[in-house]
C-alpha cells in the first residue's frame, strides 16, 4: 500500500484504509495466505527508496514472499521504467506472482500486455502533477513568498503566514555582530574563530537545537563555524530584506539531484521583510571582501588545479603568492589554508619545481623509439572498431524495435480515444510525447545510415603519440589539457629532514598517479 500528496485529489478511494480493506477482501476471497502488510504512507510513486518497499524486497530475497498484491499498478510506482523492470524482469526472476486488482493485471494471466501502457499513463500523471506543483512554486517565488523548509539564520517563519519571515532576536544579534566585525576589516577566518571561542551555535546547529526531531549529523559535518559559512552569510541578500530564491533546479521530477544556477538567474524580490543591516553596511562589507580576493592581474593559471592534492589529508592543493612570476608561487594544503593546524600540517610545494618534475617525468614516459611509436599507433587503431561497430548495430536494432512499439502504442491510443476510455487532454499529451519520441528515433537512425563509418576516422589516430610529444616540447610545455590526458592525481606530502644520511637537506615525496599505467607502475618522483 502507498499514498502520497500526489494522490490527494483522488480522495478516500486511495486512502491506506481503503486499500487495506480491498486487498484483505481480495486475499480472503482467493484463499491467499497473508504473510505481511507493507505500507508507505506519504511517499511519491517516483521514489523507490521507501522503507516498507525495501523491507518487501528483503523478504522476497529471503523467499518469505511469493505473491505481491496492490490496488493498482500506480501503487507499485509511477516511474514506468522502474515499474516495468519490476513487472517484466525482477518479479519473474524471483518467481513472484504480481496482481494489481483494479487494473485487472495478473502476471500468471496471458492477458497482461496492458501493463506497459498503464505504467506510462501513471508516470504521465506524476509528470503532470510535478509540472503543476512547480508552476505553483514559481508563482510564489515571483511574488516574493518564502517557500524554504527552514527560515534563514537570523529569521523565523511568521506563525500567521509561513511564507513570510520575522526577525529572530537571538540569531539576528549574531548576524549584526558578524557584519560589524566584517565592516571593521576582520577576515572571515578570524570571525569564525571568535564565534567558535564563544561557542556560538552554527546556523545548522541552531536550527537543530530548536527542533529535537532533526538529526544534527544530517545537516553539518564539522559542527563549527568556518570561513566558508561566514562568507556565505555575508553575501546573502536576505539580510537586506530581500528574498532570493530559485538558486537550484532539479534534473528531473524522477531524480533528487539538483544543480546550482548562476547568480544572475536567481529570482530576487526586494523589501519583503524587515532587514537586519543597512544597504551601506552590506555594500562596504562587499567591497572589503572583493579587495581581499587575489585578482588574476598577471594572467597566471594554476594548471595543477584539481590534480594536485595533499598526500596527508586528501584535500586539494591551492596556489598562493602575489608575485608576477610563477617562481614566487607555491601550492599549499587546502585543509591547512582553511582550518589551520587542527586540519593538516603547514606544508607546501614550489609551483615551478613541481612543474619541472612533472614535465621531466612525462617526457621520460613518452621517450619511445620510432618502431615502438608505430606499434602503439597500430594497437590504438585495430581492436577498437569492430566492437564499436557491433554496438552501433545493436543500438540501431533497438531503436527500430522501439519505433515499431511506438506505432502500436499510437494505434492503441486512437482506439482508446474513440471508445472513450481516455480523455481528450490526456490523449493529446500522450500522442505528442509518442510522436516526439518517434521523431528523435528517426533522426538518430538517419544519422547512423549516413556513409560515415568509423573506418573513415582512422587518420585521426595517426600520429597520436607524435602529437602528444610535440605538445610537451620545449616550446609548448605543460597545460591543463595535457595533464588531464595523462595524470589522475598528484599527491604531495610533508617534507622531512635528514633522509639518506644528508643532514640539513629537506626531502619531499611526490606521487604521480598516471591514467595510462596500471597501479603497479605508479611512479615516484622525489624533489
Amino acid at each position: 500500500m502507498r499514498l502520497s500528496k500526489d494522490d490527494d485529489g483522488t480522495g478516500e478511494s486511495s486512502s491506506i484504509g481503503t486499500q487495506r480493506k480491498m486487498l484483505r477482501s481480495y486475499a480472503i476471497e482467493n484463499d491467499f495466505e497473508i504473510y505481511e502488510e507493507y505500507v508507505d504512507d506519504g511517499y511519491s510513486g517516483t521514489n523507490f527508496d521507501r522503507p516498507a518497499w525495501k523491507r518487501l524486497l528483503e523478504d522476497i530475497d529471503a523467499r518469505k514472499v511469493n505473491l505481491v498484491i496492490t490496488k493498482d499498478l500506480s501503487r507499485l510506482g509511477r516511474d514506468y521504467i522502474m515499474t516495468g523492470q519490476l513487472t517484466e524482469i525482477y518479479f519473474p526472476s524471483k518467481g513472484i506472482r504480481y496482481i494489481a486488482v483494479n487494473d485487472g493485471y495478473d502476471s500468471d494471466s496471458p492477458w497482461s500486455d496492458i501493463a506497459p501502457f498503464k505504467n506510462i499513463v501513471n508516470e504521465m500523471y506524476a509528470r503532470d502533477t510535478s509540472k503543476k506543483i512547480r508552476s505553483a512554486f514559481q508563482t510564489k517565488i515571483k511574488e516574493g513568498a518564502f517557500i524554504g523548509n527552514f527560515a534563514p539564520y537570523g529569521y523565523q517563519k511568521d506563525p500567521q503566514n509561513k511564507n513570510h519571515l520575522l526577525v529572530d532576536p537571538v540569531a539576528a544579534s549574531i548576524v549584526r555582530e558578524i557584519f560589524e566585525w566584517a565592516e571593521q576589516g576582520a577576515a572571515p577566518s578570524r570571525i569564525a574563530d571568535m564565534l567558535n571561542k564563544r561557542k556560538v551555535l552554527t546556523p545548522a546547529m541552531y536550527r537543530c537545537a530548536g527542533r529535537p526531531y532533526l538529526n544534527p549529523d544530517d545537516y553539518s559535518n564539522r559542527k563549527e563555524w568556518t570561513s566558508g559559512t561566514v562568507c556565505k552569510l555575508l553575501s546573502n541578500p536576505v539580510y537586506l530584506g530581500h528574498i532570493a530564491q530559485g538558486k537550484t533546479v532539479k534534473v528531473s521530477f524522477k531524480s533528487s539531484v539538483t544543480l546550482r544556477k548562476p547568480r544572475k538567474e536567481w529570482v530576487v524580490v526586494e523589501n519583503m521583510h524587515e532587514p537586519l543591516i543597512s544597504e551601506e553596511i552590506f555594500e562596504r562589507v562587499r567591497r572589503r571582501s572583493i579587495s581581499r580576493k587575489n585578482t588574476p592581474k598577471t594572467g597566471f593559471t594554476n594548471i595543477f588545479s584539481g590534480i594536485a592534492i595533499c598526500g596527508d589529508c586528501g584535500r586539494n592543493m591551492s596556489s598562493t603568492g602575489t608575485g608576477s612570476k610563477a617562481q614566487s608561487r607555491k601550492l599549499v594544503c587546502g585543509g591547512y589554508k582553511l582550518y589551520g593546524k587542527k586540519e593538516c600540517t603547514n606544508h607546501f610545494m614550489d609551483y615551478e619545481l613541481l612543474y619541472h618534475v612533472v614535465l621531466q617525468e612525462i617526457r621520460i614516459l613518452l621517450s619511445f623509439p620510432e618502431s615502438e611509436k608505430e606499434e602503439m599507433e597500430e594497437a590504438l587503431q585495430e581492436p577498437v572498431f569492430p566492437g564499436v561497430m557491433h554496438s552501433e548495430e545493436k543500438l540501431a536494432d533497438s531503436l527500430k524495435k522501439r519505433e515499431i512499439e511506438l506505432g502500436h502504442i499510437i494505434e492503441k491510443l486512437y482506439e482508446d480515444r474513440v471508445n472513450g476510455r481516455i480523455g481528450e487532454d490526456r490523449f493529446y499529451k500522450m500522442l505528442n510525447s509518442c510522436e516526439n519520441e518517434e521523431k528523435k528515433i528517426a533522426e538518430s537512425l538517419a544519422l547512423m545510415e549516413r556513409p560515415c563509418s568509423l573506418a573513415q576516422e582512422v587518420p585521426a589516430f595517426n600520429g597520436l603519440i607524435s602529437s602528444l610529444l610535440e605538445e610537451i616540447s620545449q616550446e609548448k610545455g605543460l597545460s591543463s589539457d595535457l595533464l588531464g590526458k595523462f595524470i589522475d592525481r598528484i599527491e604531495i606530502f610533508q617534507s622531512c629532514e635528514g633522509e639518506g644520511g644528508r643532514a640539513g637537506c629537506k626531502y619531499q615525496t611526490i606521487r604521480i598517479y598516471y591514467k595510462v599505467l596500471p597501479p603497479a607502475e605508479e611512479r615516484n618522483g622525489f624533489a
